[in-house]
Formats: C-alpha cells, structure tokens, sequence
C-alpha cells in the first residue's frame, strides 16, 4: 500500500488551489468526485447539505485511496474531514491532480 504524495497540510503546495477551494469548495469536490467516476453536480450539491456533506466527504476520500492505493479506513478519513476538511479536500484533489478554472495557481509554480 502507498502513501498520500502530499501530506495533509501540503495544501499550500498549490496556493491558488488553495484559496480557490476555500472559496468555492463545492468545485473542488466534483471535480475530484469526477476524477474517481462520481457525478460532479451532484456530489459538488451535496456539500452543500448538513450531513450528507460529511457522509459524501467520506466517501469520496475512500474512493480516492481505493484509486490511488493508499492504505488508511473510514475512522481516518471521519477524523480528517471532521476536523481537517478543507486539507483533506486539498490533499485529495491533489492526489487526483485536479486543477482550477483558468490554471488559478499553476502558473507560481516554479519550474
């Protein structure tokens, strides 16, 4: 089993994805639910749902891991979204190497 490539407050390794998904993080959730074959609407809505949100968190996350063949279980990924949400999205869609609207934050990188 492997390993997340970025750790869990790696997500300023991308600081326009950062700050993207701090403020529109219903994006960067379908786009990662996408990226594992869920529906990007949907599961985007979804976050916008009391309790629903965490349960979809969740899952995605696992779907993530099952993807990418990380070891790790749902009480890890509870505790992560429960109190990391935003770095746990962050690391997810990094695993999955989504990208922003318009490359927000791909162009600081150096090279």
């Amino acid at each position: 089993m492997g390993e997340w490539n970025n750790g869990l407050f790696g997500c300023f390794n991308n600081i326009g994805m950062c700050i993207f998904t701090c403020l529109v993080p219903c994006y960067t959730f379908g786009k990662v639910a996408e990226s594992v074959g869920d529906d990007c609407l949907l599961c985007g809505l979804a976050l916008l749902v009391p309790c629903l949100n965490i349960y979809a968190l969740i899952m995605n996350r696992g779907k993530v891991r099952d993807n990418k063949g990380i070891e790790g279980g749902l009480v890890g990924d509870l505790v992560m979204i429960c109190f990391c949400g935003f770095c746990a999205l962050m690391q997810s869609a990094q695993e999955m190497t989504v990208s922003t609207p318009l490359g927000a934050g791909e162009s600081i990188s150096r090279q």
